[in-house]
């Protein structure tokens, strides 16, 4: 059961004062006027603003939302990149008390259709590049009172076929510079953001002023993050606010560099500008981590990077790549873990801990990096077996992770069945892992991915990276298939470098003294691509479907 508040000697401290994220902007624009965000522009080219003047295009945009009727507790979408506008919204939407709908513009029309309906968005804010997306969302998107086109070229210049449709532009150069914010409840929502699950319908999650805000203060703590950092946004805006460095980077008053539009295929713009803004920070998949460190390997002169620190997410980084940024750059990959359904920061491996810094041996240290790391302040966090019971911190154990905290969840957007989601007051990750005596978290699974062979497991995730340190393995994942004699086995999905495949037992030397050899993969299926999900995670689920019979007449 969740604990009960205990009522204690009232403070007279000012706790009617909200924490509302408008004013995380407000802070660093009065005190750091002058400190800039660089965007990419339409045409691929870069330009650059201040604080001071974001901030008043972001009052402006707080009174084009109020011009068009919105209001408190409205949900207003938005269809867009990385761009300046999107950050702009990311502080005038939720600063007059509406909630802003992060959009994930790969989800399917059907799927998108769905999430606007159940958030019954009034209005979405779309960027002209991304119009055919709205326009095959509209047909489904009845409810939507309107549509307002981000660009700078004049309306007179697009066609389209939504209906009642307003210029951003054209309303901003009429709005005022100066709006009185309002004081918000800060229990009330800032954002919502829906799962992009591989089962079901997308589930919605909406985040709190509350919970962003003190999401923003632990994670800038946790990354020790200050006014003399330029912090990147790799990932979307669109999903898990950029695992909240929109915030973080505004609250530290560090530069903003806003990379709008890029492709998974050519991350060399990405490489070329964190040379040339001297970014320190920035968040990404290892999807995107490991064509940027190609492409460095390919530069005559390789950048100085001993100062960046490079947030990783959706899975876990091959102990190769963190390898190749240190040893090319001096770049430290931190290694971090969460969800929707936890803002999403949750844990981080940065420095290790000065306890082990004069005990582990470089390899320990590098072992150890894979684990995802140190909770962060404000979180707590439980291991439990499958009846709920806790498990010891001997790194050992495994069992599923339990988390609670003022920005985990506590129930899904109109959802009624999602008990089995929530245990005592935390959420139920789906994830298992194991929590070790100094703190250090590692997970070794997903529960639905878990292989589970002749009674015993064996993580896939484990021999994924493994497989992974073979220089000619681009990407693996591994899966268990149904097996007539051992209930599951596993099958390893491989892409090398150069197209050609490799000797199984090539495959099987990479995994020889981390695992048995009853747990090695009897089969290794080579491919092109691996399936992705619309946030970059391995697509387990659609793996599992194209080799569910590949061990069908196997006795």
């Amino acid at each position: 059961m969740t604990s009960a508040i205990i009522q204690g000697l009232p403070s007279t401290h000012g706790d009617h004062y909200q924490l509302n994220t408008t004013t995380l902007i407000r802070h660093s624009a009065r005190t750091y006027p002058e400190q800039q965000i660089v965007f990419r522009t339409a045409d691929g080219g870069w330009d650059r603003y201040t604080y001071a003047d974001a901030y008043r295009r972001v009052q402006r945009a707080a009174n084009v939302l109020t011009w068009l009727g919105i209001g408190p507790a409205d949900m207003v979408g938005i269809l867009d990149w990385n761009s300046k506008r999107h950050y702009e919204l990311y502080w005038a939407i939720p600063g007059i008390a509406a909630a802003m709908l992060q959009m994930n513009l790969r989800l399917s029309p059907e799927d998108l259709a769905y999430v606007v309906g159940h958030s019954d968005a009034r209005f979405i804010f779309v960027d002209e590049s991304l119009l055919p997306v709205a326009e095959a969302l509209a047909p489904h998107a009845p409810n939507v009172k309107g549509w307002v086109l981000m660009s700078d070229k004049p309306m007179s210049q697009i066609s389209t076929t939504l209906e009642n449709v307003h210029h951003f532009e054209d309303l901003m150069a009429d709005a005022s510079e100066v709006y009185d914010w309002p004081m918000i409840d800060e229990h009330a929502t800032y954002s919502a953001c829906y799962t992009t699950g591989t089962t079901g319908r997308p589930k919605g999650i909406y985040y709190s002023h509350r919970g962003i805000y003190l999401h923003t203060m632990s994670q800038a703590a946790a990354l020790s993050m200050s006014a003399d950092d330029a912090v990147m946004l790799i990932t979307p805006m669109f999903h898990g606010q950029s695992w909240g460095l929109p915030q973080t980077g505004t609250y530290s008053a560090a530069k903003i560099v806003l990379p709008g539009r890029y492709m998974a295929e050519d991350t060399s713009v990405l490489v070329d500008e964190m040379i040339a803004e001297e970014v320190t920070v920035a968040n990404g998949a290892p999807a995107i981590f490991e064509p940027m460190l190609d492409y460095i390997r390919t530069l005559d002169v390789k950048p100085d990077f001993r100062r960046t620190k490079l947030l990783s997410g959706a899975t876990e980084p091959p102990l190769s790549m963190m390898r190749g940024f240190h040893d090319l750059t001096g770049a430290d990959i931190l290694h971090g873990y969460g969800a929707t359904e936890t803002t999403p920061f949750v844990t981080a491996n940065g420095a290790i801990k000065p306890s082990l810094r004069t005990t582990l041996t470089d390899e320990q240290k590098w072992d150890l990096k894979r684990s995802q790391g140190l909770p962060v302040n404000g979180v707590d966090i439980r291991i439990v077996d499958a009846d709920g019971n806790d498990l010891p911190h001997d790194g050992q154990a495994q069992g599923e992770i339990l988390l609670r905290g003022p920005w985990i969840i506590e129930r899904y957007h109109k959802l009624d069945d999602d008990g089995d989601r929530f245990q005592d007051g935390y959420w139920r990750s789906g994830d298992v892992g194991k929590i070790d005596a100094y703190g250090y978290l590692k997970l070794t699974d997903r529960i639905k991915d878990v292989i589970k062979s002749g009674g015993e497991w064996i993580s896939s995730i484990d021999m994924e990276n493994a497989i992974t340190a073979h220089p000619k393995v681009a990407e693996a994942a591994v899966v268990g298939v149904h097996h007539p004699r051992w209930q599951e086995r596993p099958v390893a999905l491989v892409v090398t470098t150069d197209g050609d495949d490799l000797p199984i037992e090539e495959i099987h030397a990479l995994l020889t003294g981390s695992f048995a050899k009853w747990q090695l993969p009897d089969t290794v299926v080579f491919c092109d691509r691996l399936p992705r999900t619309s946030v970059g995670k391995l697509d387990k689920k659609v793996m599992r479907a194209a080799h569910a019979d590949i061990y069908k007449d196997t006795l």
